[in-house]
């Protein structure tokens, strides 16, 4: 799945600005007595969390009658063990029995590493270079007992290595393990609200910050930089810090047509940071300077849209209802129709954790009931292009009670953090 973050580390747009800014950029940033670390107090997620959560998927397994999950390195293996880890063309991964102890394979030289950071507790089986790791992965299944049925493979998975195990283990049938890693990821504890809360309170705390200080003449990159340095100050992991200006607000993603702020400059900012791995998402637009009243009016709009997206996603509903819900208000106001521009040209939302983009999404025809745990983006946007664009974004977590906020909605265009 392509992101925020993916966009830019690639550079595919002039108002996609690398989040971490220059090492020029980057060692002149003086330290701010006004920033002070607010994740000092957050609790990484436990040994028991991790072995909680294999106990959960092992349990879906046993319910669907598959043998066992296979997840490479990422953040479904961070998930699931608490090992961090890099994909490269050298396989490190976890298999997963549907009831005992997972094994993790790795490179025989990486072994040392591979036990400083895993949290659950794991085997660990080696492979040597001139040696076939999925024969190795075959190998396990026959020590469980395995002879043949299913063989889950995480969504994310790359194809040499299903197509490896595919090879290696023929008598298995693989499928997606979608069932199973959605089945616990998309309901996040109380553990993992708490780091996404401290994330959400540092990314607005790092917007607070920056608003006063944008001037006149300042770039896209520019402002990334300065927002992205207050953010590490704060105690974040910089993530993405996205910023368009002008012309390049209307397009989503930015444009590759530098810009500068200038009066009357419409400023579009979609920020996030980490903690321990876990994910915030907030955007705002503002205007340098008076707002016309075209910029006013769409920015009211979506706002309204936002508001209603909260009343909307109540428990029980269907997650698709809250998009298709706000967009046929916004075809009310003349905008649209569906995804069409003028208009609202992106889902209303996409779900978030340990990664910024997970599954479910808020998107026309997505039929996954809302239930506790779950925690979404909530960004509306109107993009009229060769003039503007306005996108409002705050994440929100469903609990028993219904959505909660981790960040409150932007007051108004003149007072966006108020």
């Amino acid at each position: 799945m392509l992101t925020k973050r993916d966009l830019l580390k690639r550079g595919g747009a002039a108002g996609l600005i690398l989040a971490a800014g220059s090492g020029a950029a980057r060692a002149q940033a003086p330290a701010d007595d006004a920033l002070q670390s607010m994740a000092d107090g957050a609790e990484p997620i436990g040994k028991a969390e991790h072995e909680a959560r294999i106990d959960k998927v092992q349990a879906l397994m046993q319910a669907q009658d598959i043998k066992a999950l296979v997840i490479e390195a990422g953040s479904g293996l961070v998930y699931f063990t608490g090992l961090q880890w890099w994909r490269s063309e050298r396989f490190t991964g976890v298999v997963i029995p549907q009831e005992g102890m997972p094994v993790v394979i790795t490179p025989y030289f990486e072994e040392p590493s591979v036990r400083e950071t895993v949290k659950a507790d794991v085997e660990v089986r080696t492979w040597h270079e001139n040696e076939n790791p999925f024969a190795l992965v075959a190998a396990t299944l026959g020590d469980w007992g395995y002879e043949d049925g299913k063989v889950a493979i995480e969504e994310t998975v790359r194809h040499f290595v299903s197509n490896g195990i595919a090879e290696a283990a023929p008598a298995f049938d693989l499928v997606s393990g979608m069932s199973v890693t959605r089945g616990v990821r998309m309901y996040k504890s109380s553990a993992e609200i708490a780091l996404m809360q401290t994330a959400n309170d540092i990314t607005l705390a790092a917007y607070k910050y920056i608003y006063p200080r944008v001037e006149l003449g300042m770039s896209q990159g520019d402002i990334s930089a300065m927002m992205s340095e207050a953010t590490r100050q704060l105690g974040g992991a910089v993530e993405f810090s996205m910023v368009l200006l002008n012309e390049a607000s209307a397009y989503p993603h930015g444009t590759r047509s530098p810009q500068t702020v200038r009066e009357g400059t419409v400023i579009l900012m979609d920020c996030g940071c980490g903690v321990h791995d876990y994910e915030s998402d907030i955007s705002r637009t503002w205007v340098f300077g008076e707002p016309t009243a075209k910029q006013r009016e769409v920015w009211n709009t979506v706002k309204e849209g936002q508001e209603l997206a909260l009343e909307t996603a109540q428990l029980g509903v269907r997650a698709g209802l809250v998009d298709e819900t706000v967009r046929a208000f916004y075809e009310q106001k003349g905008y649209g129709p569906r995804y069409r521009t003028p208009g609202l040209s992106h889902r209303l939302g996409h779900g978030i954790g340990l990664d910024g983009h997970e599954p479910v999404n808020f998107v026309e025809g997505e039929d996954t009931p809302l239930a506790p745990g779950m925690c979404f983006s909530n960004e509306p946007g109107i993009y009229i292009f060769g003039e503007f664009g306005v996108r409002l974004e705050d994440c929100l977590y469903m609990t028993d009670d219904g959505p909660k906020l981790f960040s409150p909605f932007s007051k108004s265009i003149d007072a966006p953090f108020a």
